[in-house]
């Protein structure tokens, strides 16, 4: 059966409010900041099991997450050792007969910046996410989403080492991904051009459909 390589993204180094985050919600082996990171998404869903199963039993890396939907599934896998993670996605990589341009482009389905958050409309994004920070009034966020959904990821570890804001929500399942962080104006725009700028950098090595 054919596989598809939706989204292939490597992170050498999880910033903290990333790795703290992705720890929320992890069914595996909780990831910490400086851990190397490989995020990957294929489709059909079911596919990830074997993927997971080749890229754990030769190398060392943990499974962080993994979910298993119909259309898709994903798998965040991560060590300190950047080289057993580089390993590991060579491995599913060579499984798939596949290389990295052969993974889809990302489209930013959309992206803004959104000054003064009223106290009304801060509180039921913080009803709503609470996982993350809360987002304050008066502070600016900056709201991403693209497809396939896992790049979301990379999208906002390289926000977050570029920024200095806070990182209120992050979803990287299903047919969109979604980033939420909060700062400044002045934060919250060199965090939207930082994640343009990984989205852009990521393409560079993409199939384009």
């Amino acid at each position: 059966m054919d596989i598809s390589l939706r989204t292939f993204s490597f992170i050498d180094s999880l910033q903290p409010q990333l790795a703290s985050y992705l720890a929320t919600s992890s069914q595996g082996f909780l990831p910490i900041p400086g851990d190397a990171c490989v995020w990957i998404e294929v489709s059909p869903g079911m596919a990830v099991h074997r993927l997971s199963d080749i890229a754990l039993k030769r190398t060392n890396v943990r499974m962080g997450e993994q979910v298993v939907e119909r259309a898709f599934g994903s798998m965040g896998i991560h060590y300190r050792n950047q080289s057993e993670v580089q390993e590991a996605s060579r491995i599913i990589l060579e499984q798939l007969g596949a290389s990295v341009g052969d993974r889809m482009a990302c489209r930013i389905a959309w992206s803004e910046v959104i000054c003064a958050v009223t106290p009304d409309h801060a509180t039921l994004i913080n009803r709503q996410m609470r996982k993350g920070s809360m987002l304050l009034p008066g502070k600016s966020m900056f709201i991403l989403e693209t497809e396939p959904a896992g790049y979301i990821v990379f999208a906002a570890n390289e926000a977050e080492k570029a920024a200095n804001v806070t990182l209120v929500d992050v979803k990287a399942f299903g047919s969109f991904g979604r980033l939420t962080m909060m700062g400044t104006e002045a934060e919250a725009e060199a965090a939207m051009h930082a994640a343009h700028r990984a989205i852009a950098q990521l393409n560079l090595h993409a199939r384009q459909d």
